[in-house]
């Protein structure tokens, strides 16, 4: 619309100019060289523009000549980018395909056009990670790092070939660097965390966790929990050695995420050595009003060293209002009850228990209930041997292994709180970890074990981490061994693995047997520690 209104505007311009000239006549003499020529002014007026045109078309002629050389290279040069982009496209649908020959091809093709361009090397590096050339992957991914702008891309690349060939310190070092060039990394720091928290180095893990918080990687709920799964683990390891520091550091990991078992297990177990009743108490309560667990009953049962069974029974009684009728609460009181000699409380509070499919746990205590009660009789055996087919109790389960203990990381892929409490299922298959991306150089062409220490695992499944090849069966505790008439059924064994390594699955271990029974002489009137 404005382009119209202008071209009409400076048509009635010209022609308003070409008419005033018209209506004042007037001549224009020209002398030179012996020459002279005279002309009307509209004449003199259009020659000038005439020549004006002419010299600019001579001009625009003399200029194309002078750059045609320039404009063929120019041309050549696209026509040969172009080439190359389409080599690389193509190149990565075949890397993506898995078509080594045509990504090898390609990659060849987009060197020799375009020569070493980011996307060249990268197209090359994935070509010979496919086929299964490291050197040449590695080499590629160096000469990434010559280039700031793939610098952080070809880390990337060589922290993903040292996890491969198991080079746990390079890798660390790729990351470390990577983070140093690029924080918002989430690859980098996250490799940088899972290391720190493998060499048990928790308050480095802790400043990962912040500088990943301020950056943005992590959300404020997960950062909490993270933070409170590593204060916890470090608690743990200083609770021998210095307890005031794993005081400490249970208690703010209580603050943070005060539903963490193993948090408000360790606090409450300190709190007690100390003295504090009161608060241990407090805090157990908090936690179990969240999750009934058996290590928060067995901390809140034996807060005071010496109490009599009718005490214990009277604090498990405690635990069950507050877990409203909770299996957990259940077995806390007859626990307690079978070791107060209380039978008939036991059995009120097993009874609802009975009904379905008993687990272990509830097998094993009507089997020690019936011999505490009636001696060494075909009852007692019966519950006995259904324990070795009964249901399994909830465990701390990560990616497929399942353990008595709790631990801040998981000794398949090194995860941060990965260990979650649920009963395991009658067949535990172990997830595949054995698949990998060379496109994106993320993932691990085969899963890493991290190691773990004993201390970490705890005493119940030290021996459980050694290798082996199929899952092992769960054993009956040493106190009911001797009356164990039927042997623990051979589990199923699965289908031979994949050539690549999987993670090993181990079985739960049942729960310890209640305590022996105290003597009479030993027991006193309970009354409140509060």
């Amino acid at each position: 619309m404005w382009r119209a209104l202008l071209f009409i505007g400076l048509l009635c311009v010209a022609a308003f100019g070409a008419v005033w000239l018209a209506d004042r006549p007037g001549t224009v003499l020209v002398t030179f060289g012996g020459y002279e020529v005279q002309t009307s002014v509209a004449v003199a007026a259009v020659a000038l523009v005439g020549l004006a045109l002419a010299l600019a078309l001579l001009w625009s002629a003399v200029n194309t000549i002078l750059h045609l050389p320039s404009r063929l290279t120019f041309a050549s040069r696209a026509r040969r980018r172009s080439r190359g982009y389409q080599a690389i496209s193509r190149g990565m649908v075949a890397v993506g395909a898995g078509d080594t020959i045509a990504a090898r091809r390609y990659a060849n093709e987009a060197e020799r056009l375009l020569g070493h361009e980011p996307l060249t090397l990268l197209l090359k590096a994935q070509a010979a990670q496919v086929s299964g050339n490291r050197e040449a992957a590695e080499a590629a991914f160096r000469q990434m790092m010559d280039e700031d702008e793939t610098r952080v891309l070809g880390l990337r690349g060589l922290f993903v070939e040292a996890r491969r060939r198991g080079d746990a310190v390079g890798a660390r070092e790729y990351a470390s660097e990577a983070v140093r060039l690029a924080p918002s990394a989430a690859w980098a720091s996250d490799a940088v965390l899972e290391a720190r928290c493998a060499e048990r180095d928790w308050r480095g893990a802790l400043e990962t966790i912040e500088r990943r918080t301020s950056l943005g990687l992590l959300d404020k709920t997960t950062a909490k929990r993270h933070r409170a799964v590593l204060l916890t683990a470090d608690a743990l390891e200083r609770a021998d050695h210095d307890p005031e520091g794993a005081l400490r550091s249970a208690q703010d990991a209580v603050k943070l995420a005060p539903d963490l078992v193993p948090a408000a297990a360790l606090a409450g177990k300190l709190l007690s050595r100390r003295g504090d009743l009161r608060r241990a108490a407090k805090v157990v309560e908090a936690a179990w009003r969240s999750q009934p667990h058996p290590d928060l009953a067995e901390v809140y049962l034996n807060l005071r060293p010496g109490d009599s069974g009718l005490d214990r029974l009277k604090r498990a009684e405690t635990l069950f209002k507050l877990s409203n009728g909770a299996p957990e609460g259940r077995l806390a009181v007859a626990r307690s009850a079978l070791e107060a000699r209380e039978f008939d409380r036991a059995r009120d509070a097993l009874e609802p228990l009975l009904a379905d499919r008993p687990s272990m746990r509830v097998c094993l205590l009507m089997s020690d209930l019936e011999q505490a009660e009636h001696g060494s009789t075909g009852k007692g055996r019966e519950w006995l041997a259904r324990a070795t087919r009964a249901p399994r109790d909830p465990a701390w389960i990560a990616d497929g292994v399942v353990s008595d203990q709790w631990a801040p990381i998981s000794p398949v892929t090194g995860r941060l709180d990965a260990f979650v409490w649920q009963a395991p299922p009658d067949v535990l298959i172990a997830p595949e970890l054995t698949m990998h991306d060379d496109v994106t150089a993320d993932l691990d062409e085969e899963p890493r074990a991290l190691p773990v220490s004993p201390a970490e695992e705890g005493p119940a499944t030290a021996a459980e981490a050694s290798a082996v090849t199929e899952p092992a069966p769960a054993s009956v505790p040493a106190e009911s061994a001797a009356a164990v008439e039927e042997a623990w059924p051979e589990p199923a064994k699965e289908e031979a693995p994949p050539p690549r390594a999987e993670p090993v699955v181990f079985p739960a271990t049942p729960p310890d047997v209640p305590k022996p029974e105290e003597p009479a002489s030993a027991r006193r009137s309970a009354f409140s520690i509060w």
